[in-house]
């Protein structure tokens, strides 16, 4: 075996680590918000959006534009935040294939 090679035991480490750190991802939320908090996005780790709240106000207002430019940046920003969540959770079990 070459000392790139995982032994067969350390593979299935890795695998247990990697499904174990995916779990933990899909039940892990973010929060992100835009317009001062007048549109909310919770989103998991893996990326799916979970929830979304709009203030009444935006609701009633006569500007749609505006109400999905907001939706947009706080998806965008929710998704970034999560993105971040997984690569920070994630990197460390990238290491074990470099050994």
């Amino acid at each position: 075996m070459s000392g790139d090679e995982l032994s067969q035991d350390q593979q299935a480490q890795w695998e247990h680590e990697l499904r174990s750190a995916r779990a933990e991802l899909a039940e892990s939320q973010v929060e992100a918000s835009a317009g001062d908090g007048s549109v909310r996005i919770v989103m998991s780790g893996t990326q799916e959006c979970l929830k979304v709240f709009v203030a009444p106000s935006l609701l009633t207002s006569q500007d749609p534009e505006l109400l999905g430019q907001l939706i947009r940046l706080a998806i965008n920003q929710a998704i970034q935040d999560s993105q971040l969540m997984a690569a920070r959770r994630l990197s460390p079990l990238s290491g074990a294939l470099d050994r």
